[in-house]
């Protein structure tokens, strides 16, 4: 027979990852907000559920209580990120779980934004509410990893994508690249797009591709329109782009589009967080703006879309990166490997 605790902490993992399943609705809307989803629980039996769609509008809580109404009182609460405790566009979520009178409130983890920052616990504590920490927190953390890292560090989550042949090849000598992985790893790439504030590339592949870097994805389980556009970051050290509207590159021609002149890529992160609340960063550039990051340090996750083919010898490499010695090698952990069409997708941490 399982013992009053296990059962309970068995049941608070289940009403928690139907929360996480609420917060992942929100993924792609809510930037520069992070993800957060809400279960209200009346005597094991759900009465209201709710996610923070956009920021803005009312916190995951809010909806979750006006769906539970009268039922709120004694129940528990389960949330993906430690309730508000301050006055901000919206109310304070935690005054609200007050008010509506319920008895335990159960919590993924605790918000490191200083404006909370343990304050929406104490507040339900004082409030004589049962308060649970802990739940699920790397699972609901992996939604919100940017936030997170920014609020703790002041720095971006940094992901790289690279989209490479077998042989590690990104394109042929000539720069013809199009394509060399499948369209669904193109369209795959359009969900890293919509869950970051900014997108970062080189002037040469500005000038060699022309991007748009936008997100165009039908498959997103919303519409592109309620997607916040990602700022677009062009490295520019040699100045040869700017904006001007009528320029032959579509990126130019976007008043938004920041131009960076230095070579001083940790200070750019900083900014894209202090200055434009960019909290999570994805790099589609060249080689060597993705061996500039990789020997800088910079990545905190490196995604690659391996096509089952073969460039040659000749072919352009995915990183300019050149270690003299076996000691000087990058290594890395696979967090995950899947199949997306055709190609292989990596998804890797720096060691």
């Amino acid at each position: 027979m399982p013992t009053q605790n296990h059962a309970q902490e068995a049941q608070d993992r289940y009403f928690m990852m139907l929360a996480i399943e609420q917060a992942k609705r929100g993924l792609y809307t809510t930037r520069p907000n992070p993800a957060v989803g809400c279960v209200i629980v009346q005597a094991e039996t759900i009465v209201g559920q709710g996610f923070h769609p956009k920021a803005g509008e009312p916190h995951a809580e809010v909806f979750a209580l006006k769906e539970a109404g009268a039922q709120t009182v004694g129940a528990t609460a389960y949330v993906t990120l430690e309730p508000c405790s301050h006055t901000g566009r919206t109310p304070p979520c935690a005054l609200a779980l007050v008010k509506a009178r319920v008895k335990r409130v159960v919590i993924a983890g605790l918000d490191p934004n200083p404006q909370v920052a343990g304050r929406g616990v104490q507040l339900l504590k004082q409030a004589g509410i049962e308060v649970t920490v802990g739940i699920l927190t790397e699972q609901a953390e992996a939604l919100n990893r940017g936030f997170l890292k920014a609020m703790r560090t002041q720095m971006p989550y940094v992901r790289l994508k690279i989209a490479t042949s077998l042989d590690g090849r990104t394109a042929m000598a000539s720069g013809e690249s199009k394509w060399i992985t499948s369209a669904a790893a193109r369209e795959d790439v359009q969900k890293l797009r919509a869950q970051s504030g900014a997108i970062i590339t080189g002037s040469e592949t500005v000038i060699a591709d022309n991007p748009q870097l936008n997100v165009r994805s039908n498959q997103l389980g919303v519409s592109c329109e309620q997607v916040p556009a990602p700022m677009v970051v062009i490295l520019d050290r040699r100045q040869r782009l700017s904006h001007s509207a009528d320029s032959e590159y579509q990126l130019c021609r976007r008043s938004e589009t920041l131009y960076w002149r230095t070579e001083d890529l940790t200070t750019l992160l900083k900014t894209l967080v202090r200055e434009h609340q960019c909290y999570d960063v994805l790099v589609e550039a060249g080689a060597g703006v993705a061996g500039s990051f990789l020997s800088q340090q910079l990545v905190d996750e490196l995604i690659v879309y391996q096509a089952p083919c073969l460039l040659g010898v000749e072919a352009r490499p995915m990183v300019a990166f050149n270690p003299l010695s076996l000691a000087q090698q990058l290594r890395f952990n696979v967090i995950r490997h899947e199949q997306i069409g055709a190609d292989l997708k990596l998804t890797l941490s720096p060691l």
